[in-house]
């Protein structure tokens, strides 16, 4: 062998070291993050040196970086976690996203940054402790592209509120086809989890409607993806928690809308009956259009609280029910519909409502426009707001419980561990894992049929001071910890774990996959530092991604 030969033979040897050496650096985070110590204090940081201010000060942008004012970037809807940024930028563009990725991939500072759409985030996911924090609503130009045609769609920021494009579809007798419960978050932000309510069995996540999407990866690279297109990084940033690009513009599907919706409750008293049920429907060709349900844990006259909204279906029964305390699931579908519609659908829901063994007295039912429907919490939360109570603690827990345990889950959970639900709703609800695109970066149970179940307490301030935020975190841990004792095979939606463990278990045997995918498009783990699964590199090896 020649020494030029031989030259390029250990030059390709030292890269592959490497590369391997960098992903294995990559995932290795310590057994418990500083973050998650005391997630009521900033956690003591050095304060980067004056030049790092004044060269983020001196890029040429179209819109503006600030380094006062961070209150708002400090802090998420979960309202647990308080760590302020160093900077704030406020692109009016994606080139200006691109800009200040690329200055800090080439700086000496060891600086993170994460995109934050509506900082509904529960756990510090959206927040950059001495980082830059990118106000994605910034980048909203409200150029919202509708296209009509056999496979129509809308081509909209990564910044836009779903409320808004919503609003804008309907304009053109069209709608995304699949939700979240709360519309007024980004699209960005939905799309880095997945985005899921009751439309999921039969539309799948957000993530699954989606053509085309706009990416300002780790290394300031802005990237076109498509399934056809660059799709590796398609699939990774869908479901990808934040940790390969920034999504700055998505194409998103859309079908026919609708004008009206027939919204229906029924209650069951036996989980297995009511479980049995709702996997019925989520089978059926047509049958709803939303299938969810909720859990009532010690409450009494549930019934007359519905009445301000629904009608029931007998008064005469309803007003005999008594819930007397006893823990209760409700079902909770939607049938969507015309006004021409009207009849051939009542007809077609009584006949479907007939298959289904629900407590007949407790059957309640509403009509009310379409995006009434859709945009049902927000009306709760203008109330909650006018109360004080809406920028609260909110200790959420979001599991995805396969078919097969789902009933010790309930019977051990929902007789034992949980005693009340005064604080916030339960949801649970299944869906097809058919419908359900197994590229992405989402994490699911491996079974035909899942669950959702979401845990939404408030931490409501009483009298005195204090709150329910300890007993109702303490509630989350034992919820946990029987999944983890019972080997129940349960992931975790929108997840948070603190050890290098507890991710590799939740990304199984596609963690590796996940690790080696963050190298290729955030080499020195930039993005997302509040989702606390890699580390930041040190920018004295950032020449090692030039290899």
């Amino acid at each position: 062998m020649g020494l030029t030969s031989s030259l390029r033979f250990h030059r390709r040897n030292n890269k592959t070291f490497l590369r391997i050496f960098m992903i294995l650096v990559l995932s290795c985070i310590p057994g418990r993050t500083n973050l998650c110590s005391n997630p009521s204090l900033s956690t003591p940081i050095d304060l980067p040196p004056s030049d790092t201010l004044s060269s983020l000060d001196s890029l040429d942008l179209e819109g503006y970086i600030t380094f006062h004012d961070v209150h708002n970037a400090s802090k998420d809807f979960g309202n647990r976690y308080h760590l302020p940024p160093l900077a704030i930028l406020h692109p009016k563009s994606v080139s200006d996203i691109s800009t200040v990725m690329r200055h800090i991939v080439r700086s000496t500072s060891n600086l993170t940054v994460a995109a934050r759409g509506h900082g509904h985030s529960l756990q510090g996911q959206a927040l950059a402790h001495q980082g830059v924090v990118i106000n994605m609503e910034s980048l909203r130009s409200h150029d919202i592209k509708i296209y009509k045609g056999k496979q129509p769609y809308v081509d909209v920021s990564g910044g836009e509120l779903w409320i808004n494009i919503l609003r804008e579809t309907l304009k053109h007798g069209l709608s995304p086809k699949s939700w979240t419960d709360y519309l007024h978050l980004t699209v960005g932000g939905t799309l880095s989890n997945a985005g899921i309510s009751g439309q999921a069995f039969k539309h799948g996540p957000q993530i699954n409607n989606v053509y085309q999407l706009e990416i300002v990866t780790g290394k300031g690279e802005v990237v076109t993806c498509s399934e056809k297109r660059n799709s590796e990084l398609f699939q990774s940033v869908l479901g990808g928690l934040g940790q390969f690009g920034i999504i700055t513009r998505a194409r998103i599907s859309l079908g026919p809308a609708p004008l009206m919706v027939k919204w229906i409750r029924a209650l069951y008293s036996d989980f297995s009956a009511f479980s049995r049920d709702q996997e019925h429907l989520i089978s059926k060709e047509n049958a709803f259009d939303y299938v969810e349900g909720f859990v009532i844990i010690n409450r009494t006259d549930i019934l007359n609280n519905w009445r301000s909204s629904f009608t029931p279906n007998d008064s005469t029964e309803a007003n005999q029910f008594k819930s007397d305390g006893k823990t209760l699931y409700c079902l909770e579908v939607v049938k969507y519909f015309n006004s021409k519609e009207a009849n051939s659908m009542n007809q077609e829901t009584e006949k479907v409502l007939s298959e289904l063994s629900y407590i007949p007295s407790t059957l309640f039912s509403s009509e009310v426009p379409y995006i009434e429907f859709l945009d049902r919490v927000h009306i709760a939360e203008i109330k909650l707001r006018a109360k004080g109570l809406w920028e609260v603690p909110h200790p959420w827990l979001n599991l995805l419980i396969p078919k097969s345990s789902i009933s010790d889950f309930a019977t051990k959970v929902f007789n034992s561990i949980v005693t009340s639900n005064h604080n916030g709703p339960i949801l649970i609800y299944p869906v097809n894992q058919s419908k359900w695109n197994k590229h992405t970066s989402l994490i699911t149970p491996n079974e035909d049929i899942f669950y959702l179940v979401a845990f939404l307490p408030s931490a409501i301030p009483k009298p005195s001071g204090a709150n329910d935020l300890e007993y109702l975190l303490r509630q989350n841990q034992r919820v946990l910890s029987f999944c983890a004792e019972a080997n129940l095979d349960v992931k975790q939606y929108l997840p948070l774990y603190e050890t290098q463990k507890e991710w590799r278990s939740h990304f199984g045997n596609r963690w590796e996959t996940f690790a080696k995918r963050k190298y290729k498009y955030d080499p020195l783990a930039i993005l997302a530092p509040g989702q606390r699964v890699f580390q930041r590199v040190s920018s004295q090896v950032s020449s090692i991604q030039l290899l």
